[in-house]
């Protein structure tokens, strides 16, 4: 069906194709008489001798990318935004004709645009810079069809290695502390000479001076002299303090007194001597609130400096970073002043702490769409109070309330009505018997929560669900977070079910799950690790969330649950639910190039009911399908295993299939296409299953037959991405499925775009917020 396809359409490929060409060929249209299109450069090295060691592409890869201006973007050769620029007439207003032309389109760039004797002592100096003294470069140009290439060739010659290297000091403090910083020195005899590695290690000291007082100190006060004249391509390395450094740049500073403006405004008077005579200290640090805003507690716990401390750069930004976390601050400055009131060297610490709002209300409005084709609307109120106990204290409130209704084939219309109020009172602190060793710059926090919801469906039934926890929050840095819950509370109770719908439930157990009773009660824990947290522009990439879910087994060691011996146990007269959960999560992401990364995911869960249970609780369950899982197939109506649920035209819908164990392997290759615009391709792969048998659902539990029921997805998607929003449409359809006989279950033989039947049967079509991964 395929090859049919492919072929029946060859004649446009290769019209398009021709047509391409054919515009390739305006690219020089607009190009002036006596100029020229600039099609690139190369750089093409050559060593002077055989014993020039060098790396050729690595080297002559760099030095491209240092030559300007950079040619006009091209796919497959072809310069596709000077092409749409030329096609599109000068538009006379800025309407859809301005936005092809000077957003999507591109100028072409001129020869005349090219410096390339500026070009050329570039790329010399930068040979220099990297120890290949004495090379040479030379410039080439080629203008042919109006068209102009540069060829810079460089000679290189032997690079220049360090021989020794000599830390000039003398017996001051500052002098036997620089002497000390040699051991781990980036300048070591062997290496390559570069002038980063030299820059490098400036900053190097600077900062290890930093963390030992020497606070007026800075990279610049230091010179490193070359000698190259030694021979053999050997240089010695001269490291000194320049002679015109201030004498304070070398002297250790203590820090004298810590003044706070708690409540800080560019009105207040930040007079010192005022300050000190209208407050006491509290802790040892002078806290300037006339108001009364705040409690001192904050500073004591949050401020890393003490009177008396050396000074230390690590100190100085922890404390700047652990007050603007608190979330109360808008604005943190911190200033270090040099006092004359004592003989040794000293600093006055002053933070200057500008309030955010204390209080705010939101009032929000959202539109909503799910698989089982329900519509509609939510709306939220939400209060926030940043100072609940003068403590920077954080508490929040919301009251929701949503309205769905669904239209499917069924004999009836169902309308969803929700209401709920969530509360969440955050500490900045630890409250209770434990202690977590960190030196972040995020406080830890002790979370308190509560919430509770009323979910009513007309014609089926009415649930009400009350949450509680009570736990912590802890970050070892911006990219490594934990959360423990030592107290889970979740409660969902099933009213007013009607007959019809308990008629309904007879036939389909997994319905009649999603509705059960559940008394959750325990403690759960989760690690979550993300690198991206951390601005940077590595290659690689990682996410990672690992989640350990336990509820109750405390009880049920305490009163001897066993509901298979016929021995259940109640908690205020309802069973409470035993199991043990874990989900582990990984991603990783491959960058391409600028504007192409390659996104990867294994997703793996396990739970395990017992003592008190038969079944996992169906929320705590794994579910497989939806426009972040596997997206070829419907949400949460993959498998388990084998099994299958039906189809959704016969149906009207497609009841949820819970599973006990989830693998899942995703990879999605994303790339910009212009603007904001990206595309995808990908494969999603995965099922879920049960541990146990379930005879309602032949073919769901778990065996070392798993790898060959695993369903198989592919398609390809559009992002419109504006870095704070992110809107997403993907299609897909599956590959393999196992729901279909052995030896059956690969579908690719099947596909057939150009069948209507096929089409309605296959594709998926996903619109969401936000990245699948």
């Amino acid at each position: 069906m395929l090859k049919e396809f492919l072929m029946k359409r060859l004649p446009i490929f290769i019209y398009l194709l021709i047509l391409i060409a054919a515009y390739s060929c305006s690219a020089t249209k607009n190009i002036p008489d006596n100029d020229a299109l600039y099609t690139g450069a190369k750089v093409e090295l050559k060593a002077i001798n055989d014993s020039v060691k060098y790396k050729k592409k690595d080297l002559e890869a760099e030095l491209k990318g240092l030559v300007r201006p950079k040619p006009n973007a091209r796919i497959l050769g072809i310069p596709y935004k000077l092409l749409i620029y030329n096609i599109v007439d000068s538009p006379k207003g800025k309407g859809i004709g301005y936005w092809l032309k000077y957003k999507i389109g591109e100028a072409p760039v001129l020869a005349s645009q090219v410096n390339t004797e500026k070009n050329r002592e570039i790329l010399e100096n930068r040979l220099e810079n990297n120890g290949f003294f004495r090379s040479a470069m030379t410039v080439d140009t080629t203008i042919k069809n109006k068209k102009m290439e540069v060829t810079y060739n460089g000679s290189v010659s032997n690079r220049y290695h360090i021989d020794t290297v000599v830390f000039e000091t003398d017996s001051s403090k500052y002098g036997k502390m620089l002497a000390k910083l040699k051991k781990n020195s980036q300048l070591k005899t062997g290496r390559a000479y570069t002038l980063d590695r030299i820059m490098a290690e400036r900053i190097r000291i600077d900062s290890r001076l930093k963390e030992k007082g020497f606070y007026y100190f800075n990279p610049d006060d230091l010179i490193v002299d070359a000698d190259t004249t030694i021979g053999n391509y050997k240089v010695n390395m001269y490291l000194r303090t320049k002679e015109d450094v201030p004498d304070k740049a070398k002297e250790q500073f203590k820090i004298n007194d810590v003044v706070v403006f708690a409540n800080y405004n560019l009105q207040n008077d930040t007079s010192i001597s005022r300050v000190l005579r209208q407050v006491k200290k509290f802790d040892g640090y002078y806290i300037y609130d006339p108001e009364n805003r705040f409690n001192p507690k904050i500073f004591s716990r949050t401020l890393v400096f003490k009177p008396g401390d050396l000074y230390n750069r690590t100190a100085h930004n922890l404390s700047l970073n652990r007050l603007v976390n608190l979330g109360i601050y808008k604005f943190v400055k911190a200033s270090f002043i040099e006092t004359d009131t004592t003989s040794k060297p000293s600093l006055n610490a002053f933070y200057y702490l500008t309030p955010t709002k204390e209080k705010s209300i939101q009032f929000q409005v959202s539109g909503l769409t799910k698989s089982n084709n329900s519509t509609g609307t939510e709306v939220s109120l939400s209060w926030k109070n940043r100072n609940f106990f003068k403590g920077a204290e954080l508490f929040t409130a919301r009251v929701f309330g949503g309205i769905e209704k669904q239209v499917s084939a069924q004999s009836q219309n169902i309308n969803t009505n929700r209401l709920g109020i969530d509360m969440n009172l955050f500490f900045p602190r630890v409250i209770g018997p434990v202690q977590f060793k960190t030196n972040s710059n995020f406080v830890p926090q002790t979370k308190l929560s509560l919430g509770y919801q009323l979910f009513n469906r007309n014609t089926q039934y009415t649930l009400t669900s009350l949450t509680a926890s009570a736990g912590y929050v802890w970050k070892e840095d911006i990219t490594k977070e934990h959360t423990l819950n030592i107290f889970a509370l979740n409660l969902v109770n099933p009213a007013n079910i009607t007959p019809e719908f308990k008629d309904s439930l007879e036939n389909n157990i997994a319905l009649a799950r999603s509705i059960e009773k559940q008394f959750i009660i325990g403690s759960n824990y989760n690690y979550n690790f993300n690198t991206y947290l951390k601005p940077n522009h590595k290659k690689n990439n990682y996410y990672f969330n690992g989640n350990l879910d336990l509820s109750g087994n405390i009880l049920g060691l305490v009163s001897g649950a066993n509901v298979r011996n016929g021995n259940p146990k109640n908690i205020f007269g309802q069973p409470f639910s035993q199991y043990v959960r874990a989900e582990l999560d990984f991603r990783h992401y491959l960058k391409l190039n600028k504007n192409t990364t390659l996104a990867s995911r294994i997703v793996t869960g396990f739970g395990y009911a017992y003592g008190n249970s038969y079944t996992m609780p169906f929320i705590k369950e794994f579910f497989a399908g939806g426009s972040s899982d596997i997206r070829a197939f419907r949400a949460r109506s993959l498998g388990p295993g084998s099994y299958y649920a039906g189809n959704i035209d016969t149906l009207g819908f497609l009841p949820e299939q819970p599973g006990d164990i989830k693998l899942e392997l995703n990879t999605e290759l994303r790339a910009k296409l212009f603007s904001v615009i990206y595309g995808a391709v990908f494969l999603d792969a995965g099922n879920v299953w049960t541990v146990r048998e379930d005879t309602t659902r032949p073919g769901t539990k778990f065996s070392n037959k798993f790898f060959s029921e695993m369903a198989l997805g592919t398609g390809i998607g559009l992002r419109v991405d504006v870095s704070f929003f992110v809107l997403r449409l993907d299609v897909a359809f599956p590959l393999r499925k196992p729901f279909l006989p052995p030896g059956s279950r690969w579908v690719f033989d099947q596909i057939d775009f150009g069948s209507k039947d096929w089409r309605r049967q296959n594709l998926v079509f996903n619109l969401a917020i936000g990245y699948p991964f």
